[in-house]
């Protein structure tokens, strides 16, 4: 996209002139500059406190004038006076009306616009068709090399790619689609011979908004320039806060209870509670200092077996998986899914087939003859019934399974993995081999847990006069198996 017009490579613009690009778009910095850490340049750009700086006494260290706020508003209000650009995003239909698929179609315009050896200009330039070549190169997982994806076997990280890939693929197919009728978009950017755009191009773009949108107060998910060269630190290592002044504008303020000495690094948080493969996946990183993986989520199927699968897959309006996060106290999960996997008719579950006030049919699920509106919330309709300890139980058992399933995964490919020839001449990389390593210890630690802590819960619940009862009653001869 952005090419030098000899190779295919994206051209950058060197940071030390990103101040004459803020100069001349209004954009002010007080104490701060935006560099490499000094002795630390293999790290790339960061903010960096060019004074002494003291909590609760500085005005803010970086103002983004509103203008330049990369919102949904900030794109409908630009493609008003950019007709090449308002064809485009017309031609999304629904998905150019949501901030993601907004903001990616722009951040691909812009860099368009930018592109050198691009002849017959298109689109109106404006402050981002200069601060897209200042953005750098993200080594997501998207970018990854098949070898190097197949490290991450066994991890929740392997499916989550995966989707990702094919979700990428689709919406690419789909803005070819939406502007191969616009003549100039056919000429230029899907030509068999010329046309310039890759779907690399649109694996930059979402690399960029993936691992550069905050969500701003008052504003929604959004894109800030030179706040968002800021690194990330979770907990009480957060230097400074981003937010919107009375003004509208973004500011970068530094925290009341931070001191920082000349040359330290200015951070933000992405999340304090992400864990380690969201971190990844999103920022092609994971905390140095992370102990644990914090949380991860496991998908769930219905049995083939359950004669009311397809009847409970219709109407599930829930995530087919459940998350675990390791918490002080052990581990909890959350998942209204595995609710719907525990239950069948002769616990009281039923489904009809009811006709709608505007004369549709729709398929309807009762418990105990009562109508269910939605499972998110069926984990408290259970816990009010007798036999809750019996579907607690089950639902740890499954959960308990699943866990084991995906530890046999991670297991069953650690030996590869270890052996996988990586660095110069090889098709692994150093660094995605030693993140997709520290990702696998991370997951299989909180795993091992998550293993542990059901199984004593297992053991609690299976003492439960409830429990015991349900097993020694009149449908002994069906005992359930919870080993």
């Amino acid at each position: 996209m952005i090419r030098d017009g000899k190779q295919r490579g994206w051209l950058s613009l060197p940071v030390d002139s990103l101040p004459v690009w803020a100069a001349f778009n209004s954009v002010s910095f007080d104490g701060v500059d935006i560099g490499p850490l000094p002795g630390k340049e293999d790290r790339g750009s960061t903010v960096i406190a060019n004074r002494s700086l003291k909590g609760r006494h500085e005005s803010p260290l970086i103002t983004i004038p509103r203008d330049l706020i990369l919102s949904l508003e900030r794109i409908h209000e630009h493609a008003k006076f950019d007709s090449d650009f308002r064809a485009v995003l017309e031609g999304l239909d629904d998905f150019g009306r949501t901030a993601r698929g907004a903001i990616l179609a722009f951040l691909l315009m812009q860099s368009f616009t930018a592109c050198p050896s691009v002849v017959k200009k298109k689109g109106v330039s404006g402050p981002f068709t200069e601060y897209v070549k200042y953005l750098p190169m993200e080594l997501l997982p998207t970018f990854w090399s098949s070898a190097e994806c197949e490290l991450l076997t066994g991890t929740t990280l392997a499916p989550a790619l995966t989707a990702k890939l094919n979700s990428l693929h689709r919406e690419f197919d789909q803005i070819q689609d939406a502007t191969s009728n616009i003549p100039w978009c056919a000429e230029q950017w899907w030509d068999e011979v010329d046309g310039i755009i890759e779907f690399d191009d649109w694996l930059q773009v979402d690399a960029f908004y993936r691992s550069r949108a905050l969500e701003y107060p008052g504003v929604g998910d959004c894109m800030v320039p030179c706040i968002d060269m800021a690194n990330h630190t979770s907990g009480t290592g957060t230097a400074a806060i981003y937010e919107v002044d009375d003004q509208g504008n973004a500011v970068l303020l530094l925290r009341d209870d931070k001191d920082i000495e000349e040359n330290g690094e200015i951070t933000i948080t992405y999340g304090d509670n992400k864990g380690a493969c969201e971190m990844l996946f999103s920022y092609g990183f994971i905390e140095e200092d992370m102990q644990s993986a914090r949380e991860l989520f496991l998908d769930l199927s219905i049995p083939g077996d359950d004669p009311l699968g397809r009847a409970k897959a219709a109407v599930a309006n829930c995530a087919p998986g459940l998350k675990i996060v390791d918490a002080v106290k052990g581990v909890i999960w959350d998942g209204a899914y595995i609710w719907l996997i525990c239950v069948n008719e002769e616990d009281g579950l039923s489904f009809q087939i009811q006709q709608t006030v505007e004369g549709t049919r729709e398929l309807i699920a009762t418990w105990q003859d009562e109508p269910v509106h939605g499972f998110e919330g069926f984990r408290s309709i259970l816990e009010k019934d007798p036999l809750w300890d019996v579907y607690h139980l089950r639902a740890v058992s499954i959960l308990q399974e699943r866990v084991a399933s995906q530890l046999r995964d991670l297991y069953g490919s650690d030996d590869r993995v270890d052996a996988a020839k990586h660095g110069d001449g090889t098709d692994i990389r150093d660094r995605p081999w030693h993140l997709a390593k520290r990702l696998r210890l991370l997951e299989s630690e909180l795993l091992e847990k998550a293993y542990s802590h059901y199984e004593d819960q297992k053991l609690q619940l299976m003492q439960s006069e409830t429990v015991l009862r349900y097993l020694s009653g009149p449908n002994v001869e069906q005992e359930e198996d919870f080993s």
